[in-house]
Parts: C-alpha cells; structure tokens; sequence
C-alpha cells in the first residue's frame, strides 16, 4: 500500500497513544464518529484543513501522519527482511508494517541494527584474536609465565625433603617469575587500551603500510607527476612526535614497494588519459587494457586510485594471502588472510591472463551487490626451472541499487567463514561462530 494510503493507521495509532477515543476525537475535529472510523481504516482519503485539525489535535506534526515512519526505519526494517532470506515481494511489505505498528518496527529496526554491530565485533575481535602478533605473543608470555610458577609451586609443596639451597633458588624462580607476569600482565593492559582509545598504533607493518595509504586517500599525485620522490614520502612518513604511519623497517620495505608499483603504473597508464578514457562511463577493464596496451591488473590497480570513484581493491599472493587491501564500505575484507575462497580473486590465481567478472553480495548483513573485476598476472622475470609467481588483483565497485539483478546471477560469497551464515558451503574451512549449535 503507498504510504500516502495508511495515513489513516497512523491516526488511529497516535490517537491510542495520545489517549483519545474515537468519539472524542470526532467531535474535537468537527466530523461524525463514523467518517473518523473510515478514515482511520484507510477508506476515505483525507487532506488539506482536515488533515491540519486532525494533526493540532494530536499534538503532531501532519507530515508525521501522511509520511509515517522514517525512510531510514524502512530501509533498515527491508534490510532486515533481506537478511531473514525472505523474498523480495515480502519485504515491500515494510512500509505497511511500519505504518500499521510503528513501535514494533522501531524495535525490530532497533533489534536488527543491533545484531549487525554486534557481527561487526565478532568479526573484529575473531581477527584480532586470531591473527594480532603483539595480543599472541603476550598471551602466550602470560600463559608460560604462569605455568613455570605453577610448576614450581608445585615443586615446593609437594617435596618437602628439598634443602634449603634449592628451596631458595625456587623462592627466587618465583620472585623473578611473579614480576615477569606481573610486567607482562601491564604491557598487555596497557596495549589494550591504547588500541581501544583509538590509538594509531598498528600492530603489524602491514597495519602500518595500511595506516600510510589511508592517510593519503590511497593517491599520490605528487609522486606520479615527478614532485616527490619515493624516499620523501616515506621518510615524511617517519617524522613527526609520535614517529609517522611508517615506524618500522618492515613497513618501510612494504611502503616502498607499494610506491614503485604506483610510479610504474603511472608511467603506462596517467592518471588524466585514464579519466578521459573513462568519460564518466562505467569502467570496463578489458577494454581499457587493450587501449593502453597494458595488463588488466594494473588497469584494476589504476581504476582503484581513480578520483572520485569509490572503489576497493584486494591482492593476493601464489599463497593466497592478502598482500594489499583497500576497504570499500559494505564489503568486508579480513585484515589478515583466511578470506572466503569463492572470491573471484582465487579463482583467476591458477589461470594468469584470465579476466573475469561477477555480481557478488556478502552474506551476513546488508548484501549490497558488488561488481567484481578479477585478472592474475606473473611478476618478476623468468627464471629457468622455477615457477613463475603470481598475484592475482580484484577490483570492487558498488552496483547501484537501481541495477537489479537475477538471482542466479549474483555470486553469495563471505568474507570468512568464521561469520559466515552460509551452510553447507563446499569451501567451509571452520565452523561459523554464527552457526546454530557451535
């Protein structure tokens, strides 16, 4: 029903709320009980000073009684139909729900709102427990410290014919091994809140390398056009009170191999020929590749750096690791490996030279739709009796939501499978802490 047809429901429901009875209603208005009653159920059409006296009445705004609920409410009330695997034709039903039951709807929209940020944390703290070197590495300092004292501990009350000199070398093991765990125990505290107050600080050089790329809107024009130099920005990078993205030597090493990459691409395919080829058209690639004679994952690589074109990028190595990621907003790409295996991405990885492109949408939330550019290509020169390596490059672009699309022509892949909802999926490495019974 459109919107403008429940603005009687939206009476009837303020009217419950403020208090009123029909009849009282009717006569504050100046119209009969039985014109209200077929307002209220959506059989007369209602409008102009009626409509005004109606809403004074009600102490409401009138656009709050012919427009109802928010578009945001529906939106998300839509999303969450999507999300229930119910068909499309159902959730068009969200403007009658949220107009008929406006409380009901607020807290379904509340309730879904609530479970996506709640998979936004599992999915961060199963990363960060899974693959933080510096989290790891304290906890298995805390867990080892804490079995030696426990050994030891052990040792003292369960031998009680220890002389004296050794029962003082385990009293002294115990001192030296209680402080350990107690500077342990702070070092960890404290490198817990500094990351949840929002610190820079990253944990690894690839955090570091990311931390750069961010900050500079993944472009460098100065660098493309001659006016800086790759060792500037990244001793630039290092400067500064609290040292700069870039604070390792790893992480410079990575910086500066992004870096040369970006200024070869340059020099094949500038950034202005490249905006002039697309002319505000959709980006096409393969035909893009062979007008700058170039390979498609550097044309992949180039579109991701374009202005203004909202897009993410993901690399990976022959080991199937993430070796450069930039994030688009809706598509979750796991900051340290263990990415779905139905990506586009590991399938061009075995066939160098081979293009292809697909509609995919993540399952798990709001399942936007996504076009997918994938193309894998050697790097490094020939070797004799040694396999070439490979990295394969995925272009991600947002697909209007305008642009529908066949089911069976969208790919439904994850982004890990630990929140993955998706079951029996042949690709399943480990169960989903989102499966039912796990």
């Amino acid at each position: 029903m459109p919107r403008e047809g429940l603005t009687g429901s939206r009476i009837r429901e303020r009217r419950g709320v403020v208090g009123f009875k029909q009849a009282e209603l009717a006569r504050k208005i100046g119209i009969s009980a039985s014109y209200l009653n077929l307002i209220e159920h959506n059989r007369r059409r209602i409008g102009g000073k009626l409509l005004l006296n109606i809403a004074r009445v009600l102490g409401v705004e009138p656009s709050m009684l012919t427009e109802g609920a928010e578009v945001a409410l529906i939106a998300t009330l839509r999303e969450a139909a999507l999300d229930a695997g119910l068909p499309p034709s159902d959730a068009e039903y969200a403007e009658d729900f949220a107009g008929r039951f406006p409380g009901w709807a607020e807290a379904m929209a509340r309730t879904h709102r609530r479970i996506a940020a709640l998979e936004r944390t599992i999915e961060t703290l199963t990363d960060r427990l899974a693959h933080d070197p510096q989290l790891a590495a304290s906890v298995h300092e805390l867990l080892t410290t804490a079995a030696a004292i426990r050994a030891t501990a052990a040792i003292l009350a369960e031998e009680p014919d220890i002389s004296d000199e050794w029962r003082n070398r385990f009293h002294a093991n115990i001192n030296d091994d209680s402080r350990r765990l107690a500077d342990s125990s702070k070092a960890l505290v404290a490198y817990l809140d500094d990351d949840q107050g929002g610190s820079d600080a990253a944990s690894s050089p690839q955090e570091e390398v990311e931390a750069f790329l961010s900050a500079n809107d993944y472009s460098f024009p100065e660098l493309e056009a001659g006016e800086a130099s790759i060792d500037d920005m990244i001793d630039a990078a290092g400067d500064g009170k609290d040292g700069g993205p870039l604070r390792s030597v790893a992480a410079r090493h990575i910086a500066r191999g992004v870096l040369d990459r970006v200024v070869r691409d340059a020099a094949q395919v500038p950034m202005s020929r490249l905006c002039d080829a697309l002319g505000g058209a959709p980006p096409d690639p393969a035909a893009l590749s062979r007008s700058f004679d170039a390979p498609v994952p550097m044309i992949l690589r180039r579109l991701a750096s374009v202005p203004g074109l909202a897009a993410g990028l993901v690399v990976c190595d022959r080991s199937g690791s993430l070796i450069f990621r930039r994030p688009l907003p809706g598509f979750d790409i796991p900051r340290f490996g263990a990415c779905c295996p139905l990506w586009p991405l590991f399938a061009v990885l075995g066939h160098p030279g081979q293009v292809m492109h697909d509609r995919v949408a993540q399952l798990g939330r709001g399942q936007a739709e996504f076009d997918t550019y994938a193309a894998s290509g050697t790097v490094g020169n020939p070797v004799y009796n040694a396999a070439p390596l490979v990295q394969a490059t995925m272009l991600i672009l947002p697909r209007p939501a305008s642009e529908g699309a066949a089911a069976g022509d969208v790919l439904r892949v994850g982004s890990t499978c630990r929140v993955c909802p998706r079951d029996g999926c042949p690709g399943r490495r480990e169960p989903s802490i989102l499966s039912e019974g796990f």
